[in-house]
């Protein structure tokens, strides 16, 4: 009997002692760290396919500049592929690289981002075809960032990249070409990134393709929004 009442004080006091002790916080970015670990989770459960391009919105100082003088939240994009079981993003930044899609997600303003994928594509993006367009792709990594939205290969902005690899590797225009001068410049923000950028001297003749005009070609369909 003694020995029963000594077990039973003995629980009694160690649930005593559980309640007793202050509860530890979280840290500061727990909930973050918490979201980041439920996107592998998220990637795992979307059906994306080699050659899909991504967009959102970029947290760059240029994206403002961008977003007003094309009408569009979308100002960065880049083209899905996977790499060692891993799902990466081919991107133009400083310099032309990939980026593991999780943490290009966590890059985008409120992580937001829309896959869009050639509307053809069963009969356009073999699996060869999906393969050309991924080497294609890894000939520009290295190559500096146009932030002077030139035409040339020498260097190249992100929607320009994706715009040349797919009419290199499957003919299509992915969205419509347009010169500088089809842009809306009139916003002081716009005004003084082109200052910044080129100086008087505008090069209102160069052909430019936004991400927005890839976002709106109808040659794509989005499949997935999150």
């Amino acid at each position: 009997m003694r020995r029963l009442v000594s077990i039973v004080l003995a629980v009694l006091l160690l649930v005593l002692a559980v309640w007793a002790c202050p509860r530890r916080k979280k840290r500061p970015g727990y909930h973050e760290r918490e979201r980041r670990a439920e996107l592998p989770t998220l990637l795992v459960s979307l059906k994306l396919r080699e050659g899909d391009l991504i967009f959102h919105t970029s947290q760059s100082a240029q994206s403002r500049a961008i977003q007003l003088a094309t009408h569009s939240p979308y100002s960065h994009c880049g083209m899905l592929f996977r790499q060692g079981g891993e799902w990466q993003v081919l991107e133009a930044v400083q310099p032309v690289g990939i980026t593991p899609l999780e943490v290009w997600i966590a890059r985008g303003q409120g992580k937001h981002f829309v896959v869009k994928r050639l509307k053809e594509a069963e009969q356009v993006l073999t699996p060869a075809v999906r393969r050309r367009l991924v080497r294609a792709g890894h000939k520009y990594r290295g190559r500096p960032y146009d932030q002077f939205f030139g035409w040339s290969d020498e260097r190249i902005y992100c929607s320009e990249l994706l715009w040349k690899l797919y009419f290199e590797v499957t003919g299509r225009r992915i969205g419509q070409l347009q010169k500088l001068r089809d842009f809306d410049l009139s916003h002081p923000a716009v005004q003084a990134k082109l200052r910044e950028r080129y100086g008087e001297k505008l090069p209102l003749d160069e052909p430019v393709i936004s991400p927005a005009r890839l976002f709106s070609s109808p040659e794509l369909v989005t499949v997935v929004e999150k």
